[in-house]
């Protein structure tokens, strides 16, 4: 459509609901400027749109209209063939794509109705008519396992298996000789070093080493992989990685960032090897108080590879392989974990669920994943390295520099946010100490505190993550809000994530005495938006494969009751969360027969019209499950 004469027009990255409307977020705006799906103007999700705003917009949300898509952010769709009079189309997994893509190759669409495909879209741009697209790979037949992850693994732009040139490149480095890499390293190879990772691990970024020193001070050594060293600026395998920006883990598998060869070999900390390590090496006091610290790189060999439950154990019983070593690094861990905490330091950490699946990638069991101390001790040696890496090339022990650096940031809240959420928490019987939208990280913490074991803890934690700004990577420091940290970075997970890999480069730099400077800020920039655009569609495919597999593990369990907590409250029902699967379900207000129920917005509940019963968030109730849409992944519960 022509852009009206004079009349102004904004630029933003639209967002689109499964109801076809979208959002687009305007500087100066408090609300996302609503895009009625007629208007839309072939507008999809994630699109770079300039729009134009309603004239007359009073008493509600500001709209507007998409006057030209200006990036086009869907190259390849994936979802499924169907048969629709005389086209094929493929209708997209993803429901916020809102119309189905008419398959210009139809001969090769022929007999495969209800299969999974990926499908390249061709210029759209007339709303008038279904967008067109080629169709590219067969994935199989929808349902099945290997063909739904891989459908979420293309529809979030990652790849299983590596390119050609790629491949080539790790293949001339299986044979380097890490023996002959001690020269100019620190060797700690004669210092007690551990790992703790997830008993399923294979890639090992970091290592601990212990060693008692006089005068009751203790030196830590956090020793993360060397990837650096092999991924060199310029090859084929840097590349790759920069584009991947992270590995990703499903439910049944993991997409690393970079080739076996190194993931899982030659950089991965295993035990019993040398291995080349850029440590953050650190004399610790009695209180946990940093003494003195060095940086810089090394060789080590760990003697010992545990998984969290293993090490958990050695501390439960006080006897196994390492105990004095482990011993002095729980002690050291509970201080560093205080003392954060003191500072403001929030813990949001949220419950997680695995998956015992058989040989056809069933779901045949579902727990949630244990949280134990071992856990949160390398929690706290990672985020001391973190920060002291970020402190130390800032300069901010003697003067700023001008050091170019990444750094891992974390805004403060948007105070409309905040004062939503506190609203809802009050409504739910809870205060949250603000004023005027601006929240300290103690009144969090304080909050935090207050609902620890109870049934709504998890409840009112997610809804906190969700009035909270995300974590970014950024060349600009401001801080991380959520850690209550002046300077932070990732340095602590190179196999697995770029920027670590960036921070490990530029680490270096600044240790030889040729820092890489702010000239090249715009370079830096825009690989630090980059990768934190590739976390967040790592993420979601994360989210998206655990939904799944709850969704088909509950289908065969339909008819029975659960017990569940009400995680959600709207004007057609109230969502539920299942309490041992993290299932979430919704209960329709069609359903509930016992009185006619009606939403009371300043409670956040339904309320029978009869009896006054309250159906309220943070509730818990017995349900049952009476459907499961894999397809939607949606499961239908009544309440018993």
């Amino acid at each position: 459509m022509p852009e009206k004469k004079g009349q102004k027009t904004y630029t933003g990255i639209i967002d689109i609901t499964s109801r076809a409307v979208g959002y687009v977020a305007i500087e100066g705006f408090e609300q996302d400027i609503e895009i009625p799906h007629e208007r839309l103007n072939t507008a999809l999700p994630g699109d770079t749109v300039s729009i134009e705003l309603d004239r007359g917009v009073r008493g509600r949300r500001q709209t507007g209209r998409v006057t030209r898509v200006l990036e086009r952010r869907l190259k390849n769709a994936v979802g499924v063939i169907e048969k629709r009079e005389k086209d094929m189309v493929l209708v997209c997994d993803d429901r916020r794509v809102y119309r189905p893509l008419v398959i210009t190759n139809a001969e090769k669409a022929a007999g495969k109705e209800g299969f999974k495909a990926v499908v390249r879209l061709s210029d759209w741009s007339d709303p008038r008519v279904d967008p067109t697209g080629t169709l590219g790979e067969i994935l199989g037949r929808k349902g099945e396992h290997e063909t739904e992850m891989r459908a979420i693994i293309i529809r979030h732009d990652f790849d299983s298996g590596f390119p050609d040139d790629v491949e080539k490149e790790a293949k001339e480095l299986e044979h380097f000789d890490i023996s002959k890499q001690s020269e100019n390293r620190c060797d700690f190879r004669s210092v007690p070093t551990c790992t703790i990772d997830p008993v399923d691990a294979k890639d090992f970024d970091d290592a601990l080493s212990v060693k008692k020193l006089p005068g009751g001070q203790i030196e830590v050594g956090v020793h993360i992989a060397d990837v650096s060293h092999f991924v060199r600026l310029k090859t084929a395998i840097e590349k790759e990685a920069q584009r991947r920006g992270t590995s990703v883990y499903l439910v049944d598998r993991t997409i690393p960032m970079l080739p076996e060869v190194l993931s899982n070999n030659l950089c991965s900390l295993m035990p019993n090897v040398d291995r080349l390590a850029m440590s953050a090496v650190f004399v610790l006091n009695e209180n946990a108080e940093v003494v003195s610290k060095w940086f810089g790189e090394t060789i080590i060999h760990s003697v010992k590879r545990f998984s969290y439950e293993e090490a958990q154990e050695v501390l439960d019983t006080s006897t196994g392989p390492l105990k004095d070593e482990l011993f002095v690094l729980r002690d050291l861990a509970r201080k560093l974990k205080a003392k954060r905490s003191d500072e403001g330091s929030i813990e949001f950490d949220q419950e997680e669920v695995r998956f015992k699946l058989d040989k056809d990638g069933k779901p045949i069991g579902v727990e949630k994943k244990p949280r134990l101390e071992t856990n949160s001790l390398i929690e706290e040696f990672m985020l001391l390295a973190n920060r002291e890496v970020a402190l130390h090339v800032h300069g901010q022990e003697k003067k700023p520099s001008n050091n170019l650096f990444i750094y891992r940031i974390h805004d403060n809240p948007v105070i409309e946010k905040i004062e939503e959420l506190g609203i809802f928490l009050h409504a739910i019987g809870y205060d949250l100490a603000h004023r005027k939208g601006k929240v300290s990280q103690h009144a969090i913490t304080n909050l935090f505190k207050q609902i620890e074991g109870k049934p709504e803890e998890q409840l009112i934690k997610v809804a906190t993550i969700r009035s909270m700004a995300k974590a970014v990577y950024s060349t600009k420091n401001i801080g991380h809000f959520g850690l209550s940290f002046r300077y932070y970075t990732h340095f602590t997970s190179p196999i697995r994530r770029y920027p670590d890999l960036l921070v490990h480069r530029m680490l270096k730099a600044h240790l030889g005495g040729k820092p890489i400077l702010r000239s090249e800020s715009a370079h830096y920039e825009r690989l630090a938006i980059k990768s934190s655009e590739r976390e967040a569609e790592a993420v979601a495919a994360e989210r998206e494969s655990v939904k799944y597999k709850q969704v088909e593990y509950m289908m065969s369990h339909i008819g029975e009751e659960f017990d569940a907590t009400i995680s959600g409250v709207v004007e057609w029902g109230v969502y539920v969360e299942e309490v041992n699967t993290k299932s979430e379900g919704l209960v329709s207000v069609r359903n509930m027969k016992d009185d006619y129920y009606e939403y009371d917005s300043r409670s956040f509940s339904l309320v029978g019209r009869r009896t006054k019963a309250r159906r309220a968030l943070g509730d818990r109730v017995r349900v049952k499950l009476v459907a499961a849409d894999l397809d939607r992944r949606q499961l239908d519960f009544v309440l018993v």
